[in-house]
Formats: structure tokens, C-alpha cells, sequence
């Protein structure tokens, strides 16, 4: 049974929450990235890295359960969201130095970049990594 739209976990509703959660996410890993460094001191680069992993978690578990509804365990989900961010990382880096390569501006470049990383997240995460499969 879908409780979201027809094609399983991709609605409107899945992509206002994705957009939401991505924004928090975001705004987490930055205060704790700057509570990193002015409270406790920690090199730029570690405390970005400790607000990304911990962001990351928040992400996950955002989008498993309010984003895409998820009923999956988190065994199947967990290794899944991973694996689809890396690809994401990797297309980030293929998108971003191929319009580069063509002459394309930086931020121009970084924006088309992060919209095609975004649907792809969004897709992939909603037809595969949180899918809610009959048991």
C-alpha cells in the first residue's frame, strides 16, 4: 500500500519535506561546524567534518521517517542512503568539471550541479534507499 504519490515514496508533500530536511541539514552541520570552533576550539576542517557526519545522521533519519515514511529497518536503509550519497558526491564532481570544462561560470556551474544532485538524491532515494516494500 503507498501512502504517498502513485509512484511509491515520490510525491509533493516527500518533495517539500526532502527540501525542508536538506535545509536543516544544512543549517545544523554550519552551527555545529561554527559551535565546533568557537566553543571548543576545534580546527576548522574537523569541526566541519564532526558537523557534516552528525548532520548527515539527522538527515537520514529525517528523511526515512517524516520525508519518505519509511517502514524499513534501518540495516536495509542505513547502508542504502550511503551509497546514494556517495553517488551523489561523485555525479556532483562529474556534473561541476564537465560544465566547467565547456566554459561554463562557477556559480552558474555549482547551481545547475546541485539541482541535478538534488532530483537525484530525491529519486533515488525515494524509488530505493526508503522504499516501503510489501513484508
Amino acid at each position: 500500500m503507498t501512502r504517498l504519490g502513485p509512484d511509491g515514496n515520490l510525491s509533493a508533500r516527500s518533495m517539500a519535506a526532502f527540501l525542508v530536511v536538506g535545509g536543516l541539514s544544512t543549517a545544523l552541520h554550519y552551527l555545529l561546524a561554527a559551535l565546533g570552533v568557537v566553543v571548543l576550539g576545534l580546527p576548522v576542517v574537523l569541526a566541519s567534518s564532526l558537523g557534516f557526519a552528525l548532520s548527515a545522521l539527522a538527515n537520514y533519519l529525517l528523511n526515512a521517517r517524516w520525508t519518505f515514511r519509511s517502514a524499513a529497518a534501518h540495516g536495509a536503509t542505513a547502508p542504502r542512503f550511503v551509497a546514494t550519497c556517495s553517488a551523489g558526491l561523485l555525479l556532483n564532481v562529474v556534473l561541476l568539471s564537465l560544465l566547467l570544462s565547456l566554459g561554463m561560470p562557477v556559480i552558474p556551474s555549482q547551481i545547475l550541479t546541485t539541482l541535478g544532485v538534488l532530483i537525484w538524491n530525491y529519486i533515488v532515494n525515494g524509488l530505493w534507499t526508503f522504499k516501503n516494500r510489501p513484508r
